[in-house]
């Protein structure tokens, strides 16, 4: 669709963050943000990061057997339901930290069986404690396609396991994360629906021995509806190849739909860092929560395409406007 860029699409648009951090508020101590359990490797942490608590819920570690040993797992439930539908969250590259384990809780309180699998966790270091990108960077981007789809499988099964309802089986994800729910929505056909926040769509040429296929080679391939919501100002993710893949996905009638944020840069939903931007952020999440209860076409504010995925999680009996879907959280600010 477009030339291969030099750089990994979402390393790129960290790199070239557009956001000066005087305009982004207070930030946590090193030590502080540290000790919350969040990377610092994205820069500062914000210290209105929004905080989920567990009310309700029934959350944990865990190990999932894989095919080489026992992968980490962070999860969290609506306690005393039973056959909650399970939801696969795809991390970021900064390893399994508080932002990702806090957005599974997040997806708990609106009644999913949420679990963010550490699949990084072969490379031998916590990546959630590597505050340098260029020791980071090879780590992840070491990581085979092959291995990840295995290991997402084997996430799924263990949840099923679990009581959770993988009829229902749902992903969603960030930064390379949102790549991985392109992969996936492409591997696996018992996939219901995805949703990805500014996941790269071209791959960097040099990835191609063990990532064969960009999610732009995969539009043909596409099992499952995906929702992509994208910012703007990414400097990684330019509108040309979303637009591009917008329109792949038409032509090959797969169902998918895009909503692009005037402004907003990559990583806009991540309220720990300076890339945060709150508008956007809960307009995403809306989104997504109404793409996961099968109702984004269900009135005309909330419609964005014909069609409609298979209802994941439990709908709400309001019309499901971005002003009217919140995820029950405490601290300043809710995503």
């Amino acid at each position: 669709m477009s030339a291969q860029p030099q750089l990994v699409s979402d390393i790129e648009g960290l790199a070239r963050q557009v956001d000066p951090l005087s305009r982004r508020g207070f930030f946590m101590s090193t030590a502080a943000a540290a000790a919350a359990g969040y990377t610092l490797a994205a820069g500062p942490v914000n210290a209105q990061a929004i905080t989920t608590d567990i009310e309700g819920l029934t959350v944990g570690d865990a190990k999932v057997k894989v095919s080489d040993g026992e992968m980490p797992i962070y999860f969290a439930r609506p306690a005393n339901v039973q056959n909650a539908p399970v939801v696969l969250v795809a991390m970021e590259i900064f390893g399994l930290h508080e932002y990702i384990k806090d957005v599974t809780r997040r997806l708990a309180k609106l009644g999913a069986f949420a679990v963010a699998p550490d699949y990084y966790f072969r490379k031998g270091e916590d990546l959630t404690k590597i505050t340098e990108m260029p020791k980071l960077m090879p780590l992840v981007n070491s990581k085979p396609d092959a291995e990840l789809l295995s290991d997402l499988d084997a996430t799924a099964a263990w949840a099923k396991a679990q009581g959770g309802n993988t009829d229902k089986l749902g992903i969603m994800g960030y930064c390379r994360g949102g790549r991985t729910v392109w992969v996936y929505a492409a591997h696996n056909p018992s996939l219901k629906a995805g949703v990805a926040f500014y996941g790269p769509l071209v791959d960097a040429e040099g990835q191609k021995a063990i990532w064969p296929k960009s999610p732009t080679q995969l539009v043909s391939e596409m099992k499952a509806p995906v929702l992509g919501l994208y910012g703007e100002a990414d400097q990684g993710i330019p509108v040309a190849q979303v637009e591009a893949m917008k329109a792949a996905l038409a032509a090959a009638n797969k169902t998918a739909a895009f909503k692009i944020y005037p402004g907003a840069p990559h990583g806009f939903h991540a309220d720990y860092r300076p890339s945060y931007r709150k508008e956007a952020a809960e307009d995403g999440w809306a989104q997504m929560t109404a793409w996961f209860q099968g109702t984004s076409g269900s009135c005309t504010p909330c419609r964005m395409r014909t069609g409609q995925p298979v209802s994941i999680i439990p709908p709400s009996r309001r019309c499901l406007r971005p002003s009217s879907i919140r995820p029950r959280v405490i601290g300043k600010g809710s995503p």
